[in-house]
């Protein structure tokens, strides 16, 4: 394979493992009412990653920070326990709302589910120390920091932090890019990389996903 080829044929590779596993009616729904708002939804790879994340965590108790229009709450939903619980905070209550209507079209019972309306900062500050088996992250990359240092006050120990968009459209990887999102998720992934009591690795799924378990 010359030097020119290899390129393409990573592309390639990376677009087959992206679409390889099949979505379901309400996350093909979810997508394209994400689309419609002009949100970007979390890619099929990395949203079938968390299943199987959620599944191998045997995951009860799940928080989402950034729901959306529902796809990455029904991919942990997924593979959580099937009488586990899902809290999903979003400052746009629109979001919310469609969240709740592909929920209900994929079925889950609304007791699973709670829904919360508000800044997600705030929101988390009042959630139980140690409650947590899973938070995932796909919200404002500024307060990246932030999020995560909510998260693991609310992790109990073997719980897994997801973390989206750590790659940022390519521009984490490129030392000449400087903008302030960009320079916020370098740190913090250094800060993850340091931290004691992580084991954490940087997945190039989707626009990067970011999985560390909670000694």
């Amino acid at each position: 394979m010359t030097s020119a080829a290899k390129p393409a044929a990573q592309v390639a590779s990376w677009a087959y493992a992206e679409q390889f596993m099949p979505e379901s009616e309400a996350a093909r729904a979810a997508r394209a009412a994400a689309l419609e708002v002009g949100l970007t939804p979390i890619s099929r790879g990395a949203a079938q990653t968390l299943t199987v994340l959620a599944r191998l965590n045997r995951a009860k108790t799940v928080v989402e920070i950034g729901t959306g229009t529902g796809v990455t709450a029904l991919a942990l939903f997924a593979g959580m326990d099937p009488n586990g619980n899902l809290t999903s905070i979003d400052s746009e209550s629109d979001h919310l709302q469609t969240a709740r209507s592909m929920s209900k079209l994929a079925g889950i019972r609304r007791q699973r589910q709670r829904f919360i309306a508000g800044r997600p900062l705030e929101v988390m500050g009042k959630l139980t120390d140690l409650a947590y088996d899973l938070v995932h992250v796909d919200a404002d990359p500024l307060e990246s920091g932030e999020y995560v240092e909510q998260a693991l006050r609310i992790l109990r120990p073997g719980g897994l932090l997801t973390l989206y968009h750590t790659l940022l459209s390519d521009t984490v990887a490129r030392e000449s890019n400087l903008d302030d999102e960009t320079l916020i998720i370098r740190e913090t992934l250094e800060a993850i990389r340091e931290l004691p009591g992580l084991t954490s690795a940087l997945l190039p799924v989707g626009d990067g996903l970011l999985v560390s378990v909670k000694d």
